[in-house]
This record gives structure tokens, C-alpha cells and sequence, in this order.
């Protein structure tokens, strides 16, 4: 999952992956058929393992605070960090548009999904529906700019205030 969320689904090679993972060609086609097929199972990791943390950080704070914190959450630029991956899911829609429709068309769904979660998360927080699918939108946004930005190395400073902004001007909007 890492090889493909840090350099993408065309840039990695099978030699790549067998490298990555360990284990000869048979073994590969064996558990995972083709490049594509593990491709989408590690998207879908990926989606599983994001949303646990949603759904752990919403657990944890109040609607707003989730909002942050789970914007927040890859910017850690530490040795060994991911942070300079942006989202695997992001990524494969960039990646994938016009060239594999299914893959991105499966990286979307888990895009929307996440949108959802802003929407309730709004809901909770006292904006109505129609104002929080709104707002949803715009934070999914500025989801995806933080994730992409991620990738041009921005420092940690400049992408929270990206985020601070954001959530300022959500507190700001009608309700």
C-alpha cells in the first residue's frame, strides 16, 4: 500500500512490488492475481484504515474539533512520515481520471463517503442539512487541497493555516 500511496499506480512496477513485499512473481499472481486487483484491495485499506480514524477521532471530540483534528491528522512531517504521500485516494482520482474510470470511480465513492462524515459532523454541530451538505463540500475541498499541497512539501505551518482559515470561516457562515 505504501508503494502505490507514495509513488501511484502507474510509476509502480511489479518488479517494485515484489521487491516491496518480498515474494516472487508466482506468489504474487497467486494471492492477488494482477497489479490492479491488489491496487484496489490497498485502496480499500487504505479507505478502511481512514475511516477508523474518523470514526475514533469523532468519538473523541466534539464536531468541530473532529473536523480539525482529522484535517490535521497527516500533517505530521516527521522522519518517516507519510505526509508527503497526500491521500491515496485523492491521488488515484488525479492519477486515474480518463485512464482507469473503475479505479477512480472506486477512490471517489470513499471521497463522498468522507464528505458525508464532514456533513453529519456539521449536522452536529448546529448547521442545518442543506448548510452542511453546503459546508461539506467546501471542506471536502479543502480536504483534497491539503492532501495535493501535501505533495508540493508546504510546510506544517502553511497547511494549518490553510485549515485554521477554513474553520474560521465555517464559524463565521450561517447556520
Amino acid at each position: 500500500m505504501k508503494l502505490f500511496w507514495r509513488n501511484g499506480y502507474q510509476a509502480s512496477s511489479l518488479s517494485d512490488l515484489l521487491d516491496e513485499m518480498k515474494i516472487g512473481r508466482g506468489s504474487f499472481y497467486a494471492a492477488f492475481g494482477d497489479k490492479r486487483h491488489l491496487y484496489l484491495e490497498c485502496l480499500n485499506l487504505f479507505a478502511e484504515r481512514t475511516s477508523a480514524i474518523v470514526q475514533k477521532i469523532r468519538d473523541k471530540h466534539p464536531p468541530m474539533d473532529a473536523i480539525r483534528y482529522f484535517l490535521q491528522h497527516s500533517l505530521n512531517h516527521g522522519e518517516g512520515s507519510k505526509a508527503g504521500f497526500g491521500c491515496m485516494a485523492v491521488n488515484t482520482v488525479i492519477e486515474l481520471a480518463g485512464i482507469d474510470d473503475e479505479l477512480a470511480l472506486a477512490a471517489s465513492s470513499w471521497l463522498s463517503k468522507l464528505q458525508t462524515l464532514f456533513e453529519e459532523c456539521l449536522c452536529e454541530a448546529g448547521y442545518s442539512p442543506a448548510r452542511a451538505a453546503e459546508y461539506g463540500a467546501y471542506l471536502m475541498l479543502v480536504n483534497e487541497g491539503v492532501r495535493v499541497a501535501s505533495r508540493r512539501k508546504l510546510t506544517r505551518r502553511q497547511s494549518l493555516e490553510a485549515i485554521d482559515t477554513a474553520l474560521r470561516l465555517l464559524k463565521a457562515a450561517p447556520r
